[in-house]
């Protein structure tokens, strides 16, 4: 657990809505989350875009800390998907003339075309992370796309071989890793999805990709796998296709689903040791639940996780949330928290 933080402290797991006068909500909510570029959705024109998404950086930090949130992200203002504000930033990738990959859904989706040897040509998120910590005096965590998650978000023209080409991504995330810990990150998180969507493949290779980005890094690592944004994946699965081969992986933590799914606790039986950002909002509706409903849903975890190796957070991003929802439901988890530590 990162030091100085009270028990069962309380994070996002990464987005937090952005506002409609920023980015067109409605376009957004209405196509999978965007893989290449997406200029589109932006309400603001490019002269003035990075300056209105600071200022909306900000609104969002403000939130979490109006909220009572231990833990910050920058809530992803910037990008417009948790993924292609990385990927597309990669050298090897040719974005103007974009390939076709299968989403999670099984539809085809316009994806990053792999041209070349992918590299990093500098640090993409530092600026993000500088910016965050210095709008607040609280814990900061970044996200980052995972590896195996970003082959799977791609088409391979050039390496054909998918295990290759994940490597090749480990590699561009390991180099990221490292500067944002420089840079004064207290948690750096990986976003895997599609370890859940594509467990056969995420066992043959993906695990060996995600410890390879995970190598040698310096601080707080976090792992997240889920179902899918709740506003485009409607359905879920009674447990996870791949979960505890994470016992394998070198990060501290593993971001879970527990809320809408209502997942059986007893598979992170098999993650002893790893601390575990429990999803206790349901994020498939904006009603803001009761703190004792969301201590409810902590209980149950707690039964396998010790109190020590919890921290409460949404089921995943809340990016499609109306904003009065979405800071509703936090601070409902801060009470829950709140009587949670009461009771330890």
């Amino acid at each position: 657990m990162t030091t100085d933080l009270p028990m069962f402290p309380t994070s996002l797991v990464g987005s937090y809505p952005q506002p409609e006068w920023l980015i067109d909500r409605a376009r957004l909510a209405g196509r999978f989350p965007p893989r290449v570029r997406a200029r589109e959705l932006w309400r603001i024109g490019q002269d003035d875009l990075a300056q209105a998404q600071n200022d909306a950086t900000v609104l969002a930090i403000r939130a979490q800390e109006r909220a009572g949130l231990d833990l910050l992200t920058d809530g992803e203002i910037r990008r417009e998907s948790y993924s292609n504000h990385f990927a597309t930033a990669l050298e090897g990738v040719d974005i103007d003339n974009p390939g076709e990959a299968l989403d999670r859904s099984g539809h085809p989706n316009p994806v990053p075309r792999i041209a070349g040897d992918i590299r990093r040509p500098g640090p993409v998120q530092r600026g993000d992370l500088e910016f965050l910590k210095a709008n607040t005096d609280r814990k900061v965590k970044v996200t980052v796309p995972g590896p195996f998650t970003m082959s799977q978000q791609a088409q391979d023209d050039h390496y054909g071989n998918p295990r290759s080409a994940a490597l090749a991504y480990a590699d561009a995330v390991n180099e990221e890793v490292h500067d944002l810990f420089a840079a004064g990150a207290d948690v750096v998180q990986l976003d895997e999805p599609y370890m859940q969507a594509r467990p056969d493949a995420a066992r043959e290779y993906g695990l060996e990709a995600l410890n390879r980005a995970l190598d040698g890094a310096t601080g707080t690592t976090a792992v997240h796998i889920c179902f899918g944004y709740a506003a485009i994946i409607h359905e879920r699965p009674s447990g996870y296709s791949f979960l505890p081969e994470l016992a394998d992986c070198s990060c501290d933590q593993v971001s879970i689903e527990t809320a809408q799914s209502n997942l059986d606790p007893t598979v992170l039986k098999h993650l002893t040791g790893k601390t575990i950002i429990t999803g206790v909002l349901d994020l498939s509706t904006p009603t803001v639940e009761s703190p004792e409903v969301i201590a409810d849903r902590a209980r149950r975890v707690l039964d396998v996780v010790p109190a020590g190796r919890m921290v409460l957070a949404p089921d995943c991003g809340m990016k499609y949330l109306p904003r009065e929802a979405a800071e509703g439901k936090l601070r409902s988890m801060v009470a829950a928290a709140q009587t949670l530590r009461a009771e330890a």
